[in-house]
């Protein structure tokens, strides 16, 4: 696509954001910015929801103030970032992320020899704009004037619902592959389809995919795990191939052709795909958090095990339900541990759930459920994981025991500074094998 040093401004008449619309802090934070002398913009997923009335996750600033000057007009604040430092301004629950606008030389845009800048570089609002990785999320909101500025004809492809890379897009995925996923992350979330140039450059190199470290890969994969979208994600990410690069183990029972035998396997997946976004958008509607990763994870590679061991048709006891339990964490080591980087916590728990499985759906089915099961540590995680399980194959909806959302409240520098000074009036605790009175092991003190 071609760029243009002139933008387009579209002006309060022609778009429907407005000032009410926006989060109330980051409006102090652009505010503040403004009165200092700086220039502030709201940028990317922001606007973008904004002006297709969506309510947007969060709402990031772009200025042309410097990282020190940042901070010194907040002090609630700290900065982040290794190569490229950003300033995450604290307020009570939340956390607005301010960036200095960057230079087009940081990325390959101008060709394959351009070596990445070991520092800061700085740059202007069209070349920031263009360093992005999508023309829908490469736009700028200016409180002054109520202005949106487009240099990448954004405003154009979210009128047409179409998403596409900024750039030539084989030059930007070879640069980052991981910006193949983002693609199809807002075409599924937004129902937006790929521009063809996008799309045959990500069905050509979607291989580039095993390239990028794998703890990247497994957090992508995550926001779309949790996103309430995952059943359209999965559409785009089986057609580009993009989910084999994920998930390898998928890629016998997935890859055949329509009327296979196998083809079941890929309706499995479909259906736990309505059933995970079903509890992922109901956890965001009640304001609780949702399900573990693990958990949804465990649920997603239920049609792999069906595939791989037959495991619903499981009856195994004893020390033969060890053993497969046993085989089943060494395929899934082999298969997924290493690929996504996954936790030795985190592996275990799917272990425990999808070996699982088989006996509590025959409870399930009798609905008779012996006491000394109930007693188990593990009863309530698979009898929920039973009954989704359950729900993708009959479409009755299980009940949804979901806890309350936990807030994550990081201490600004400040808070942390007065702190120190401060006695602490946590409660001490002995260990488990001592007294007050006798100390340790019966020992006096």
């Amino acid at each position: 696509m071609t760029f243009s040093n002139e933008p387009r401004i579209i002006t309060a008449d022609n778009h429907p954001i407005r000032h009410h619309m926006i989060d109330k802090d980051a409006m102090k934070v652009l505010r503040i910015l403004r009165d200092n002398g700086y220039a502030g913009y709201l940028v990317g997923g922001g606007v973008r929801d904004l002006y297709l009335n969506r309510s947007p996750k969060d709402f990031d600033i772009s200025t042309d103030a410097r990282p020190g000057q940042v901070r010194k007009l907040f002090r609630n604040s700290r900065t982040i970032g290794r190569r490229f430092r950003l300033v995450q301004v604290f307020f009570h629950g939340k956390e607005i992320e301010v960036s200095t606008l960057r230079s087009l030389s940081e990325y390959d845009l101008d060709g394959p020899e351009v070596v990445l800048a070991p520092n800061n570089t700085y740059g202007s609002l069209g070349e920031d704009a263009q360093r992005r990785d999508l023309t829908v999320n490469g736009l700028f909101y200016e409180i002054e004037n109520n202005t949106i500025i487009d240099y990448i004809g954004g405003i154009d492809d979210l009128d047409k619902s179409v998403v596409q890379f900024v750039g030539e897009p084989v030059r930007r995925i070879t640069r980052d592959p991981v910006r193949m996923l983002r693609a199809i992350r807002h075409a599924g979330r937004l129902g937006f389809r790929i521009s063809p140039e996008s799309w045959q450059a990500i069905c050509e190199n979607h291989g580039k995919l095993t390239l990028c470290p794998p703890s990247r890969i497994r957090d992508e994969f995550f926001k779309d795990l949790h996103s309430g979208a995952l059943s359209e994600w999965l559409k785009l990410a089986l057609d580009t191939e993009l989910f084999f690069d994920i998930f390898g183990l998928y890629k016998k029972p997935l890859s055949q052709k329509e009327g296979a035998e196998e083809r079941p396997y890929r309706e499995q997946l479909a259906a736990i795909a309505k059933v995970v976004d079903r509890c992922s958008n109901l956890a965001k509607e009640s304001g609780k958090r949702g399900l573990a990763n693990d958990f949804l994870l465990a649920l997603v590679l239920v049609p792999w095990a069906n595939a791989k061991f037959d495991l619903v048709q499981q009856r195994l006891k004893g020390s033969e339900a060890f053993r497969f339990s046993k085989t089943l964490r060494e395929e899934l080591d082999k298969g997924l541990g290493v690929q996504l980087n996954l936790r030795r916590s985190i592996r275990q728990e799917m272990v425990i759930l999808l070996s699982n499985l088989p006996q509590f759906l025959r409870y399930h089915e009798s609905n008779s459920w012996p006491k000394w099961i109930k007693k188990k540590s593990y009863y309530k995680s698979c009898s929920l994981f039973c009954e989704l399980y359950a729900e993708s194959l009959t479409g009755n909806q299980a009940e949804l025991p979901v806890s309350p959302l936990k807030q994550e409240y990081r201490s600004t520098p400040t808070e942390q500074s007065r702190s120190k000074g401060r006695r602490s009036h946590r409660k001490s605790y002995n260990p488990s094998f001592s007294s007050k009175k006798k100390g340790i092991f019966g020992l006096k003190k």
